[in-house]
């Protein structure tokens, strides 16, 4: 008894340091007020910014983000995208970002962006400003004590880019006229690996979780919408305080709104006059929905598509908080705005109402508005899980698998035969990824993802590789340590770790401990390098009637294999092949299917033989991994069937 009651507690002390992983959290609480010219495009600031330093580090200098900086003739966001240009991708398509492409250059001086800082004071001393272009260096006259608070003031103005990449004015494809994203200074995040004043080139944000007050002082007749809740509802009105009410009228010529947000890390705002706003209620105590589009009376179908996705927002939140953990702001904002789908704290932008845009830029509050791993290092951990979970909000919400929409293709066009091959290698959800990296792979582009977002040679590779194989990493996961233990694994992750900064050794930590099969070998190949799964049926024979069936592992990729047999007379089995690194093996995930468990494979070995106690004229067919949850580059040895 004593023996078990120690061992009972020693378990539970590791569940209990499990539980709590730790991080220290630099906390910010912004509070701005501005004042917005809607005829220059140009507004004034005031931003006092209380900083508290909780790390065990002394602070000399601090760095704030000027975004806006980027939409200036030969900026470095101009460059590049002009550099990419001239790489061919496929041998007929320029690899710059088709929303930027070469318009930056050709900005005149009233379409230019910029963020200028008038004045920065720490603890009322004025301070030491060096400008990098987008990145603000301030030389502090006293520095930061560890665990410490100061409190800056800034004073600054900006002038509103024509709308290029994600911010900016006169949207040529929506007519939306303000989408305000990046458009304050923005301190930048200081962690346990130091600063990281990311130039903004082309993409990613990192920031520092607190609160934002904001004010915004605009031209009466437009109509906002926001991160945070509108704290004086009342004096707006306009669905703000309650459903479908107009705008309140004001003598004044401008009009103020007042927005605030709680553990956040960003915020994001958008104006038009022309804007309605649809509110939509969740469950009791669940958050309020916001749809705001622009208005536009000769297309009869807006409305309705707008009203689709407010109403199927409020349809697919449980399942969410089911399948990925809960929602904790009060308020979420589908805004109409900005150059495409773009993600921010308790709100997005959004070109259209097509719902797996909006659920995508959705799915990311919880994998970078909660979890906010540093994009720019670990994308693949943002826009690859926000893939993953936006096609299995997609499936839930219309009750289809993403397969489906590949077979509805192949019918429209039965003679493609690239369709065809395509379609054989594609599990039955995920499709866009595994399609995307199988052609990528295919390309000669690819490189690892640990490579920085910025410094992808494309913007194909990143695309493809962030997006694409980071969706894959969760599906092929589940083929690993089995599907409902990576979906314990996303809870488990969510649980402990938001709003802590997490990287992928956190990630696959919380993996390892849930699943007790060791992941370090699956993120080393799949993200640090580029090597490819490829695996064949060799050779099968024979012997006092024990049928041999030898495996080899072409590709330098090692997995571990589920071979399934079926039988002459219909019944079937899967001869599980645990890899060596794994240290253990996945539970069998069908448990109406017999399942033989092998010596593991070790992966130094290129050639495995499987014996079966069947006789080999019983065997009809012999498949790897028929969910094809694996990413084997070549599935056509995959396969043999046994015509006898």
């Amino acid at each position: 008894m004593k023996k078990e009651f120690f061992l009972s507690l020693l378990a539970l002390c590791n569940v209990v340091a499990f539980a709590q992983p730790d991080r220290w959290q630099q906390h910010v609480k912004y509070t701005m007020n501005v004042d917005v010219n809607v005829t220059t495009n140009r507004f004034t600031g005031k931003q006092q910014l209380e900083y508290t330093n909780n790390s065990p580090d002394t602070l000399k200098k601090v760095f704030y983000h000027l975004y806006w900086n980027a939409f200036q003739p030969n900026s470095s966001m101009d460059v590049r995208s002009r550099e990419l240009g001239k790489i061919m991708i496929n041998q007929k398509r320029p690899d710059w970002d088709n929303r930027v492409r070469d318009r930056i250059v050709n900005l005149t001086p009233d379409e230019i962006g910029y963020d200028s800082v008038v004045s920065l004071k720490m603890n009322g001393i004025l301070q030491s400003l060096k400008y990098h272009e987008t990145i603000l260096e301030v030389d502090l006259a006293q520095p930061i004590l560890p665990r410490s608070k100061v409190v800056f003031d800034v004073a600054f103005k900006c002038q509103v880019p024509l709308q290029i990449r994600r911010s900016g004015r006169d949207n040529p494809t929506t007519g939306v006229r303000y989408s305000m994203s990046q458009w304050y200074p923005k301190m930048c995040e200081y962690d346990y690996e130091g600063w990281h004043p990311t130039p903004y080139v082309a993409r990613e944000f990192y920031g520092v979780w607190g609160d934002y007050d904001v004010t915004v002082n605009i031209d009466k007749t437009y109509k906002l919408g926001a991160t945070g809740t509108l704290q004086n509802a009342n004096e707006i009105g306009w669905g703000y305080d309650v459903p479908n009410s107009d705008l309140k009228p004001t003598e004044k010529d401008t009009r103020i709104w007042h927005f605030t947000g709680s553990n956040i890390h960003d915020f994001v705002w958008a104006a038009d006059p022309d804007y309605i706003h649809l509110v939509r209620k969740t469950y009791a105590g669940g958050p309020i929905i916001n749809v705001i589009y622009k208005n536009k009376p000769k297309d009869k179908d807006n409305d309705a598509q707008w009203t689709t996705l407010a109403d199927a927002a409020v349809k697919v939140l449980p399942f969410i908080e089911k399948t990925f953990g809960k929602y904790p702001y009060p308020v979420y904002s589908f805004i109409q705005g900005g150059d495409g789908g773009m993600e921010y704290p308790m709100a997005t932008l959004l070109v259209g109402p097509g719902l797996d845009g909006a659920f995508h830029e959705w799915m990311h509050s919880w994998f970078q508005m909660m979890l906010g791993t540093n994009e720019s290092m670990y994308a693949w951990m943002d826009e690859g899980f926000t893939s993953y979970a936006e096609n299995l909000v997609m499936k839930f919400y219309t009750g289809h698998a993403s397969i489906d929409e590949y077979k509805d293709a192949l019918k429209q066009d039965p003679e493609n035969n690239n369709l065809k091959d395509l379609l054989s290698m594609l599990p039955d959800d995920h499709c866009d990824g595994y399609a995307g990296y199988f052609q990528l792979e295919k390309s000669g582009f690819e490189e690892p993802l640990t490579t920085h977002a910025d410094h992808f040679n494309t913007n194909y590779a990143y695309s493809i590789a962030s997006y694409c194989k980071g969706e894959m990493f969760l599906e092929q996961l589940g083929y690993i340590v089995g599907a409902p233990v990576r979906d314990k694994i996303l809870l488990e992750y969510y649980k402990q770790w938001r709003f802590k900064h997490p990287n992928a050794d956190d990630f696959v930590r919380i993996a390892e401990n849930v699943s007790d099969i060791k992941l370090d070998w699956y993120k080393e190949y799949w993200c640090s390098t580029t090597k490819t799964i490829n695996y064949s049926i060799d050779s099968l024979w024979e012997e006092n009637g024990v049928t041999k069936i030898r495996l080899k592992r072409i590709g330098l990729m090692p997995m571990p294999i589920d071979l399934q047999l079926t039988f002459k007379d219909g019944s079937s089995e899967v001869h599980y092949i645990p890899l060596n690194l794994m240290f253990g093996e996945k539970p069998n995930e069908n448990a109406k299917e017999t399942r033989i468990v092998h010596d593991e494979w070790r992966w130094t070995h290129p050639t495995y033989v499987v014996e079966i106690k069947q006789r080999l004229t019983n065997i009809r067919k012999v498949e790897i991994d028929p969910s094809k949850r694996m990413a084997d580059v070549d599935r056509k040895n995959n396969l043999l069937e046994l015509k006898w």
